[in-house]
């Protein structure tokens, strides 16, 4: 890869690693559902009058907004809401690609290599000994609670990707681009959001929330609007469009870097010893899963 497209994928996984602080930041000043509803108004809207409605089945698009848009933001914004931290979510939301192996050999009748077996048992012990540590009361603890609801919008997120696979299967000679796809997929969650919302959270909570925004929580939606998925989207599409997904993809390993680093810096948030050695684990684990199969035959030649 050209430097310049280096530093693009670097530029893309800092603001989707960095997008966890800002996200931390939203919910502490907005009840989460009503925080989701707003992120994808302005996801939507202009875009939606900027780019071609993708040719696709409405169901698909159904689907593919309520799994990849509303249930994994959802999940996500509640469980940095109860007390997720914000860097600790960056690694275990990665539990998406987990997910989408498994979905994928249910639904696609894909293989599965003993190496993503390995990984996933390795990321599992890891998830355990993070879970094991929300149960232990202490003063780092995490809440059980979160870390069930980001396990849960890994699936969602996981869901989506299959989605996606099949909806890339089922178009002719017009490809849809992700853009489009992003922006017309976004008024799938509206009405689900400021649903649940209003049910969850409650009329005064709404109330209040909107009462008090600002110029700080503009600023946090359209970070997660226009620089996490606009810009974040539209440049990772650049470079897939430029190499083979296998010179891209792995920069994505680095989100969970910089989404520990920046709530460090940002939050103050710290890690303790227990934690580190689940979140080895389970990067360890998904290092293994995406590229033991090379790793091995690497080593072989």
């Amino acid at each position: 890869m050209r430097i310049k497209d280096i530093l693009l994928a670097l530029c893309v996984v800092i603001i989707w690693g960095v997008n966890f602080v800002i996200i931390k930041l939203g919910v502490t000043a907005l009840p989460p559902l009503l925080l989701g509803a707003l992120r994808f108004v302005f996801v939507a809207f202009p875009a939606i009058f900027l780019f071609k409605r993708p040719k696709i089945p409405l169901k698909l698009l159904l689907i593919y907004g309520l799994t990849i848009s509303f249930g994994q933001f959802a999940f996500l914004f509640c469980a940095l809401r109860v007390g997720m931290p914000a860097g600790i979510a960056s690694v275990i939301l990665q539990s998406q690609a987990f997910f989408t192996l498994l979905l994928g050999a249910v639904i696609l009748k894909e293989s599965l290599q003993p190496t993503h077996f390995l990984g996933m048992f390795i990321a599992i012990a890891g998830l355990g000994i993070l879970a094991n540590g929300a149960n232990s009361g202490g003063i780092d603890d995490i809440p059980l609670l979160g870390l069930i609801f980001i396990l849960v919008a890994g699936l969602s997120w996981a869901c989506g990707n299959i989605t996606n696979r099949i909806i890339m299967q089922h178009q002719g000679e017009e490809k849809c681009s992700a853009l489009s796809l992003v922006s017309w997929s976004a008024l799938i969650p509206l009405i689900p959001f400021l649903l649940s919302s209003w049910i969850f959270e409650g009329e005064d909570a709404i109330v209040q929330g909107l009462a008090g925004f600002d110029w700080s929580v503009l600023g946090v939606i359209l970070y997660l609007a226009y620089l996490s998925t606009f810009i974040g989207y539209g440049l990772w599409g650049v470079l897939l469009g430029r190499y083979e997904a296998w010179r891209v993809a792995p920069f994505s390993l680095l989100v969970p870097v910089f989404g520990l680093s920046s709530s460090a810096l940002f939050l103050g948030e710290h890690i303790n010893g227990v934690q580190i050695a689940g979140l080895i684990l389970i990067m360890f684990g998904l290092i293994t899963t995406l590229f033991g199969k090379k790793i091995i035959q690497m080593i072989r030649t």
